[in-house]
């Protein structure tokens, strides 16, 4: 049997093909449910969609089923349908599974998953950080200061504290330096945790080896990309992040545009970091090498992305030969 399950964030719906690819069952149920259907059908084969809350789904059905994760856009690329309803989509999930072309999404490990949950927790509680900081310049627009003031730091912290502002604004701004507190007390606690996990683990403990990547860098950077053994070459691992450029040809024509930014930001962004800490604090001369090449041609954000696209590839053959970060060229 094969069965396509378009999931929400409380139901799915089920649609179900027998060999011969005829429609036996429809039916929607809660997420909860999903393991009577698996149980009914145990021994058949189930397609979903990468969605966000699709791990717990995929681990319950996974006990009676073979299932396969499919990528998002790329099965819409290929569905045969304009049509977008919950029963039209598991439809033809189930019409693509009994095809046997499906475009299947990377499932990661449990360990991998707890990983993300940490980086993607500090990150959420950073954000949350800023965006009360965020409030608190709008606090002091309101009431005509046009003074630059980091809540975080310390100087602008005293420059806070001592101000006078009429109510409610004064309220509010203890309140806001209140949660600022509280975020802080605990993004040092996940700080706590994600060294904890960073030394335990062999691939980040390679990764730190690399000048410029923290134990948090480390960790982002695991976590994002995934086991180094499901990519054959460097250059997949480039693509995955986003860092490999954008080429179009037409005829004689060939343009070489920006980086394709696919994949996830987060270590993009953590790369270029490690990138700028290398080169401008740490000295690293390989990086710094190719860097300064690259910046003299172009500028300076060209030469930062291309640095991190070289890193990469570093950090590819790092990682596929469980070696320390050792580049060619330099000398000791």
């Amino acid at each position: 049997m094969f069965l396509g399950i378009d999931i929400h964030k409380r139901e799915a719906q089920v649609a179900v093909r027998n060999d011969d690819g005829d429609v036996i069952e429809q039916v929607r149920v809660k997420n909860t449910d999903l393991e009577e259907v698996a149980h009914q059908y145990a021994g058949g084969e189930a397609l979903l969609e990468a969605t966000t809350n699709y791990f717990y789904i995929y681990d319950m059905l996974s006990e009676h089923l073979d299932v396969v994760v499919g990528h998002p856009p790329k099965l819409k690329a290929i569905a045969q349908t304009d049509k977008k309803t919950d029963r039209v989509d598991a439809k033809e999930l189930s019409r693509l599974l009994w095809l046997g072309s499906v475009p299947e999404s990377y499932v990661p490990t449990d360990e991998i998953r707890e990983c993300r949950a940490l980086v993607r927790g500090r990150i959420s509680l950073l954000e949350k950080r800023t965006s009360f900081a965020n409030k608190i310049h709008a606090l002091l627009l309101d009431n005509g200061i046009t003074r630059r003031v980091k809540p975080l730091g310390v100087k602008g912290r005293a420059f806070l504290e001592e101000l006078s502002l009429p109510a409610p604004w004064n309220g509010l701004l203890s309140s806001y330096l209140s949660v600022i507190d509280t975020l802080t007390e605990e993004i040092e606690h996940l700080d706590e945790r994600i060294e904890e996990r960073a030394e335990g683990c062999r691939e980040t403990q390679l990764l730190m080896t690399i000048p410029g990547i923290s134990h948090y860098s480390a960790l982002v950077i695991y976590a994002e990309i995934g086991e180094i053994d499901r990519f054959d070459r460097a250059k997949e691992v480039v693509r995955y992040v986003g860092l490999n450029p954008v080429i179009r040809e037409s005829g004689d024509s060939r343009f070489v545009g920006g980086i394709s930014k696919n994949g996830s930001g987060k270590v993009r962004w953590v790369l270029v970091q490690a990138v700028h800490s290398a080169v401008h604090t740490v000295g690293d001369e390989y990086l710094s090498r190719f860097y300064n090449r690259i910046k003299r041609r172009k500028n300076k954000q060209k030469a930062a992305v291309a640095t991190a696209r070289k890193l990469v590839v570093s950090i590819y053959h790092m990682l596929d030969r469980g070696e320390v970060y050792d580049p060619p060229g330099v000398t000791a």
